[in-house]
């Protein structure tokens, strides 16, 4: 998926026919591991194909896809509330205890909009 997502970036900023040079470039400049193999299956696929036409493909495959997820469950047989709920309120009670200079440390993280 990086691969493709690489891809498509670069078509987006301009390039028509990206290479694989550029790939690995947008790769490389995120820390994101190349791995050849599936650089050249990628290249392979969308060799002499439009990119509009690709992403058309690819919607029209998405459209048959099962979009998932079954009912949440409920509460146990005693009523009792879910162990994924009671997860996520140990994780809200560790989170209230967080000090204040964690959220300071945030200001000094890199932005992309810097």
């Amino acid at each position: 998926m990086k691969f493709m997502a690489a891809y498509l970036l670069a078509h987006l900023a301009g390039n028509p026919s990206p290479s694989k040079d550029d790939v690995r470039k947008i790769l490389d400049s995120v820390g994101a591991e190349v791995e050849e193999a599936k650089l050249d299956m990628l290249f392979k696929e969308v060799q002499g194909k439009d990119v509009a036409e690709l992403l058309a493909a690819g919607r029209e495959r998405l459209a048959f896809a099962p979009s998932g997820g079954g009912g949440a469950a409920v509460g146990g047989a005693d009523g009792s509330a879910p162990a994924t709920e009671e997860k996520s309120k140990k994780k809200e009670e560790k989170a209230e205890g967080i000090k204040v200079e964690e959220e300071e440390d945030d200001e000094n993280m890199f932005s992309l909009f810097d």
